[in-house]
């Protein structure tokens, strides 16, 4: 299917702003371009209410928000969600909209994370904070009015990339239930070079320079990219994982890491729901100002993490 026109047009508004010669962007930069692209966020969420705390981190105190639908009994599913923003970008702040969207459709009280960012915490820095801020949820879940035993843990792009890590270090876990993990344009292989990452390399809202200059803020030197710490893709053990929820776009850099780890959940007998979006490009769900999809595939996954948490 053809490039979306109206992404399209947005992709050609993005490029006319952009400087001709493309360099790798600075850190700063970074977050002022994701937090000007997430303002194209629209989603109603018109009965969520919101409340701000912090949560121990194994590097300190983090920040949280907690999302609770006007649907939410007094102990609902709980869903731990972590932002996008290549692990170097975002906020609470930035995805404020997306996380009331999503606590919204899918009846949980969500609890958003504000994990610590590189390149002043480098790896494994993210990681440890997605972990420790999981069990922390799990733990004090009946304060929180959530039932730990209907946990879901989701994210978008970078975001979903420590969901997913933290739902394979979760196995090794008996006493942390994660019923589903949601994963939204997922970054999931920092190792190898995908097709789909070659093919929209350039002029399709993120970039090689900005996926380069992430990962080189991100990873210290001299690790192994291919450690399921860093890309889950490359994970052999995937037998016994929670139900994978899974949404990729077509015109995404990130399509085939995300539509191969829908394959090898699969093989290895994990409950997956994977789409594939016609003609959209990455993080296309936080775009409802621009593009009606938006609104759709969060409606989709409301209805996905629904199913999933009443198994």
């Amino acid at each position: 299917m053809p490039l979306d026109p109206l992404a399209k047009r947005l992709l050609t508004m993005m490029a006319a702003a952009a400087p001709q010669a493309r360099s790798r962007p600075s850190v700063n930069a970074r977050r002022q371009s994701l937090t000007k692209l997430m303002q194209f966020a629209r989603a109603d969420a018109p009965d969520v209410t919101t409340s701000d705390g912090m949560l121990s981190g194994p590097g300190g105190e983090l920040p949280y928000r907690l999302y609770s639908p006007a649907s939410a009994g007094e102990r609902a599913p709980g869903f731990v969600f972590f932002h996008g923003g290549g692990l170097v970008a975002g906020s609470i702040a930035t995805h404020d909209r997306i996380a009331a969207a999503l606590a919204h459709a899918t009846g949980c009280r969500l609890v958003s994370v504000d994990y610590r960012l590189a390149p002043e915490h480098k790896f494994p820095a993210a990681v440890d904070d997605a972990v420790a801020a999981t069990e922390w949820v799990a733990r004090e879940a009946p304060t929180l009015g959530i039932d730990a035993e209907r946990l879901v843990v989701g994210g978008d792009s970078a975001g979903a990339t420590l969901a997913a890590i933290v739902c394979q270090e979760a196995v090794q876990n008996a006493g942390l239930s994660i019923v589903a993990q949601c994963l939204i344009c997922p970054v999931l292989d920092f190792e190898e070079t995908s097709p789909s990452r070659e093919e929209f390399a350039e002029g399709h809202l993120i970039d090689r320079a900005t996926i380069e200059a992430d990962l080189a803020d991100y990873l210290p030197g001299g690790l192994d990219a291919a450690s399921p710490r860093i890309s889950p893709l490359r994970a052999t053990r995937l037998t016994g994982l929670p139900t994978a929820i899974i949404h990729t776009a077509e015109f995404d850099p990130m399509r085939d890491e995300g539509n191969a780890y829908a394959r090898k959940l699969l093989a290895a007998g994990v409950v997956v729901e994977h789409i594939c979006h016609d003609g959209m490009v990455h993080n296309f769900h936080a775009m409802g100002a621009i593009l009606p999809q938006a609104q759709l595939v969060l409606s989709q996954i409301g209805e996905q993490v629904r199913r999933a948490v009443a198994r």
